[in-house]
């Protein structure tokens, strides 16, 4: 990287230096930014339950699943840029670098505006097939089409958040989306308490932070003046960069959305039950993304530091970047699982004040929380695979282990005990089905470097 480079960011080299002491440095600040991103729809959930009906609740946590099936393609293709890019900063091929941002940046409007529309034109339909409660199904249909009209910002942001992560700087993605959370907190309050628009109103501020964060971070590239730097007049696409961010990018983004569809499959099951049931797992899955974002700091940290050191021809940095941030998403887990059993009850209180959906989110609680540290073996391995440019094996091993099986054991084991343990115990047995595998398949890979 030159110095014309460095001076424009806050970035990082990751192929020198202690290992354990830059991925903490480098997993901070995007830790904090993955728990703001939390922040935006927790902030629905906590207003809505707080300041509108019960009704407005579930309809908000009945989207969940959806608005993460169709934002995991657009974190995909930034997993792809940020792969991509990394390599190419590791070995120091600047001119690769700039194709590599430009066509990515294309590529990636042209996902989120697809989101947007596929959204559009199907949300009721997708919401019909999940068995939503009728009660809650225009509310949570007119929810999700507003919230994902911000696709093209979220897409934006993640491209990128993905050439900022390539190039070590987290810090910058933190800020800009301190500032945009800020803002969608105040105008969460704002439209429901005071002009009481209920789920519209908070997917009115959710959009508007999103194209917020979005503005701040295409902005200071544009700004900036590295090889990695934007520049409109340079916005086009190269055959070979698009190729390559795309063998990454897709299998990602498929992964990601089909991991979705699997927890769809399991909402259903969910809805299935009374509408309390179904309230007080809404509640109880919102610390679902915030331990999962809290872990997946380190995933990226893996990601971006294998493919430094790939680029560079460091084969022993790879290795230990895999146990480091194994290591650090397990205890991470393990941590906030332990205080989420220990504190469960405050926690609810913030999403609703109603008993019966304070005891059932308490069972979900009390089945998840001692078992997210299990995840952290899946999804590390997964992250190597991908820092090491395997991403299509990687995409389906997960498939397999964590969608395919995932159906099979609602229709089987589900469908025969139909309780809400039985449902809940598919997440930690298919997390280690997928994991075996996966650390299998990177240790192969690995060898062969």
């Amino acid at each position: 990287m030159s110095k014309r480079d460095k001076s424009t960011t806050a970035s990082m080299d990751m192929t020198t230096g202690s290992i354990p002491i830059k991925i903490l440095k480098f997993s901070i600040p995007l830790m904090l930014a993955q728990i703001l991103e939390v922040l935006f729809n927790m902030s629905d959930v906590a207003v809505v339950g707080k300041f509108s009906s019960y009704e407005a609740l579930g309809a908000v946590g009945s989207t969940s699943l959806l608005v993460t099936l169709f934002t995991g393609f657009l974190i995909g293709m930034g997993c792809g840029v940020n792969v991509r890019a990394a390599q190419q900063l590791g070995a120091g091929q600047r001119e690769n670098v700039r194709k590599t941002i430009h066509t990515s940046f294309l590529l990636c409007l042209f996902v989120g505006f697809t989101a947007m529309l596929l959204c559009i034109a199907g949300a009721k339909f997708f919401l019909s097939l999940m068995n939503t409660k009728p009660e809650l199904i225009d509310g949570a249909t007119a929810y999700l089409m507003i919230y994902l009209c911000g696709s093209p910002a979220l897409a934006l942001y993640n491209f990128g958040n993905g050439v900022l992560s390539a190039v070590g700087d987290t810090k910058r993605p933190l800020i800009y989306l301190s500032i945009s959370g800020i803002i969608n907190i105040v105008l969460n309050l704002f439209f429901v308490i005071v002009c009481r628009l209920g789920v519209i109103g908070v997917a009115i501020a959710s959009i508007i932070a999103q194209y917020i964060s979005a503005t701040l971070i295409i902005r200071f590239l544009l700004k900036t003046y590295g090889s990695y730097g934007l520049r409109m007049k340079d916005i086009a696409i190269d055959r070979d960069a698009a190729a390559a961010v795309l063998r990454i990018g897709v299998p990602a983004a498929i992964q990601y959305s089909l991991f979705a569809i699997a927890n769809i499959c399991i909402q259903t099951s969910i809805n299935s039950f009374s509408h309390v049931v179904v309230e007080g797992n809404s509640a109880a899955t919102n610390a679902d993304s915030l331990i999962y974002d809290m872990m997946a700091a380190f995933y990226t940290a893996c990601t971006s530091f294998i493919a430094q050191n790939l680029g560079a021809r460091k084969k022993e940095r790879v290795l230990r970047t895999f146990f480091i941030t194994l290591a650090y998403s397990f205890l991470m887990g393990l941590v906030l699982g332990v205080a989420l059993f220990i504190f469960q009850r405050p926690f609810l209180l913030l999403f609703t004040s109603d008993d019966a959906v304070i005891h059932y989110g308490q069972i979900r609680i009390g089945v998840m929380a001692f078992v997210y540290c299990v995840s952290a073996f899946m999804d590390n391995a997964t992250a190597a695979a991908r820092g090491i440019g395997k991403s299509v094996m990687p995409t389906i091993i997960v498939v397999m282990g964590s969608v395919v099986f995932r159906i099979i054991w609602l229709l089987t084991v589900f469908a025969y005990f139909k309780t809400l343990q039985s449902l809940y115990l598919i997440y930690v047995i298919s997390w280690t089905l997928t994991a075996i595998a996966g650390n299998i398949y990177f240790a192969y890979h690995y060898r062969r470097i």
